[in-house]
């Protein structure tokens, strides 16, 4: 899948789709040990899909506003 399709989900959505797409990876492994894995380029492309989507994810995090955390006792009372 494209970035740009992937920046058009939702971050929910898109948080399933990176577990299914973890899942497939699990399979394709497992697939790959028994050596019943017919294209060995699914490894490489699902990984990459999934850095992919993981990415777009954290770019989504670093643009939101940062909250300031609350000050503590010792800084309201100096």
């Amino acid at each position: 899948m494209k970035a740009y399709e992937l920046r058009e989900i939702s971050d929910i959505e898109l948080l399933k789709r990176i577990q299914d797409e973890e899942e497939g990876l699990a399979n394709l492994r497992f697939q790959k040990v028994i050596s019943q894995l017919e294209n060995p380029m699914k490894l490489k492309h699902a990984k990459k899909d999934i850095a992919r989507m993981k990415t777009i994810l954290r770019e989504r995090q670093l643009k939101q506003p940062q909250q300031k955390p609350a000050p503590s006792e010792k800084e309201q009372k100096a």
